[in-house]
């Protein structure tokens, strides 16, 4: 195929249909509970980790793709008749993700893969990676992929409440939400992706002000290109929906399972938002 073709990783949380109907490749990260490894979307959906999460004693772990997947993504793409391959991968500042990604782009023609970091998550990722396919589609060249991925990038935002700080805590991710710990037990952390990390909203006494609190996010806005929901088996998706609705077309809303990657860090019941600004 002929163009540029768009590869990310399996921490975009992009749904299959959408990342396939763009003709977006996605390099799987691997998930270990104890000595048991299992690979991202191959081995576990993201309803299987939630249950496995319910049932394992131990909090699971998350791990990189090895340089020769991406090799792998990039070689496919290019022997097909891509003229180039752009990358987008997650948060450097959260994953040494992108350091297999460039590994792989090392080994190949120079300029043949261009390796970006997001600096976001989840959804986050799932619309730079969305917008860069879309450039692609329309016969954009390398260099403009990437500057529309980093426009895209520039003005998407990625807002979430936890149902607890357990798994952040342990992961290592928590960064300046380090604030949220303590005595804060009766409390719902808001967080949201700042340049990458993860760091502290305002507090919020219940979840249900905690999805207010998001729904107000998105209510102030003057204009929005994209929103999607992303949730990890979250018991209130429908109520959150359902606010929203007042504020953007509900048909129009991308809705996303948070899978194994983010959800290893952010712990069950996670439940946020990722829009584009206008």
């Amino acid at each position: 195929m002929a163009g540029v073709r768009i590869v990310t990783d399996s921490s975009c949380d992009l749904p299959a249909d959408l990342a396939d109907a763009q003709g977006i490749t996605i390099v799987p990260l691997s998930i270990r509970f104890g000595s048991d490894e299992l690979v991202d979307r191959r081995d576990l959906t993201p309803a299987q980790f939630w249950e496995r999460c319910a049932a394992s004693p131990v909090l699971p772990e998350t791990a990189a793709p090895a340089p020769g997947l991406f090799a792998e993504a990039y070689r496919a793409a290019l022997d097909g008749g891509a003229d180039g391959v752009v990358c987008i991968n997650i948060s450097s500042k959260l994953s040494a993700t992108i350091q297999s990604a460039q590994a792989a782009a090392n080994d190949l023609p120079d300029g043949s893969v261009r390796v970006m970091d997001s600096r976001s998550v989840s959804m986050g990722l799932g619309m730079i990676a969305l917008a860069a396919a879309e450039a692609a589609g329309a016969g954009a060249t390398v260099e403009e992929v990437v500057g529309a991925a980093e426009a895209a990038a520039g003005r998407n935002r990625v807002i979430a409440t936890l149902d607890t700080l357990e798994n952040l805590k342990k992961g290592g991710r928590i960064g300046g939400a380090q604030a949220l710990l303590g005595s804060l037990l009766s409390i719902k952390p808001v967080i949201e992706v700042v340049d990458g990390k993860v760091e502290p909203g305002p507090k919020q006494r219940t979840r249900s002000r905690a999805l207010r609190w998001l729904v107000d996010q998105v209510a102030a806005e003057p204009k929005i290109e994209q929103l999607a929901v992303m949730h990890g088996a979250a018991p209130d998706l429908g109520e959150l929906l359902d606010l929203l609705s007042s504020h953007f077309p509900r048909e129009q809303i991308v809705v996303a399972d948070v899978g194994p990657v983010i959800g290893t860090h952010s712990g069950p019941r996670v439940i946020g938002l990722s829009y584009r600004k206008g």
